[in-house]
């Protein structure tokens, strides 16, 4: 059975989150500098099976579209044209940052590494990962 691999995507650092193969549950899985993360998918792709990709969409309150929206929207296309076959979802990442660092302090993570971003980035990636997983679970009531 095939995954589900999901990112938390940034200028600098992406974070990375892929499903169990059941795609019930969301696992960490790396954080990467920007000159890592293309080279990864493709060594990725080449040893585990991954049927979808679901890309953190940044947003504001309001619902427009935050963040490095150009660089983003290459990346989504670069997946897109490069596998073909991998369907791409965006999903609303609104929050997740938070909901990450109180992740963080519920774990009993100590300051310093609170404010290490990598955490806060790979977190992040499990976050969007999991809320997409619910999502179809629930179209598929």
């Amino acid at each position: 059975m095939a995954r589900i691999l999901a990112f938390d995507f940034g200028t600098k650092r992406t974070g990375l989150a892929v499903s169990d193969e059941g795609k019930s549950f969301a696992f960490p899985l790396t954080v990467l500098n920007a000159a890592e993360l293309l080279p990864f998918v493709q060594d990725y792709l080449k040893k585990e099976k991954v049927d979808t990709f679901v890309v953190g969409e940044p947003k504001h309150l309001s619902g427009e579209l935050s963040g490095p929206r150009e660089a983003l929207n290459n990346f989504v296309r670069y997946l897109e044209k490069q596998y073909p076959n991998i369907p791409v979802h965006r999903v609303d990442e609104r929050f997740t940052s938070s909901m990450a660092m109180q992740t963080m302090i519920s774990m009993g993570t100590s300051k310093k590494q609170r404010a290490q971003k990598e955490h806060t980035d790979q977190i992040s990636a499990v976050i969007i990962l999991q809320s997409y997983l619910e999502q179809q679970s629930f179209r598929r009531m």
